[in-house]
């Protein structure tokens, strides 16, 4: 019964944000190809640079001298919480509601050029390099991400609408509430990406750069 009344509050929400998803999913992929064509305008100079910290990166991976797994979780907790916590107070502000979608953006193009790097310098060892180290944490840290951005370009879009059609407009305290479990609740899934990035992702890098090596 409860799962049942679960998929119904997931469908219902899903439906009802239809268009702000998609229109997310599409920005955040648009970012992502944005982020892999930045790699290949690099000079070949810059990119030789990038390339020569990587290798040294692979190195200390390598040897097992990379930061201690505790700092890797609080540091990847840090980071996602506050771009997270961002989009959260920009759904809030009125005006939010751009810099929320660049943000977004930002993300996407992190990843593609992340990914895109690795590949053109390293061809099928940079995808399967790329594949054990920005995989697995981001299969979690992406649809936080989205999730949050539709949410809070919604309640931010609720606000403005608030201000310029006061008859219409809903109690803002359910509304607040809901928005702030949300965030609760994203924070705990990003606390397991945490997780995921500090104590999973670095054993599995270190096996496959040193089969590269």
């Amino acid at each position: 019964m409860k799962n049942k009344m679960y998929q119904n509050v997931v469908a219902n929400h899903i439906r009802e944000h239809s268009s702000i998803y998609l229109f997310v999913v599409v920005l955040f992929l648009m970012g992502v190809i944005f982020g892999a064509i930045v790699v290949n305008s690099l000079s070949f100079t810059q990119k030789e640079d990038l390339y020569y910290y990587l290798s040294q990166f692979f190195t200390q991976v390598s040897d097992g001298k990379v930061a201690e797994s505790r700092d890797l979780f609080f540091q990847s907790f840090l980071h996602n919480s506050k771009f997270i916590g961002l989009m959260w107070i920009l759904g809030v502000s009125i005006i939010g509601l751009p810099v929320i979608l660049i943000l977004l953006f930002i993300k996407g193009m992190v990843v593609g050029f992340t990914v895109g790097f690795l590949v053109n310098q390293m061809g099928w060892d940079g995808f399967i390099l790329s594949f054990v180290s920005v995989l697995p944490q981001n299969l979690i840290i992406i649809p936080i991400f989205i999730i949050v951005a539709t949410l809070s370009v919604s309640f931010s879009m609720k606000m403005v609408r608030r201000q310029f059609m006061k008859k219409l407009a809903q109690p803002v305290m359910p509304l607040l509430g809901r928005y702030a479990f949300a965030l609760f609740v994203a924070v705990v899934f990003l606390t397991v990406a945490a997780g995921v990035e500090a104590y999973i992702s670095p054993s599995l890098m270190k096996t496959i750069v040193n089969s590269i090596q």
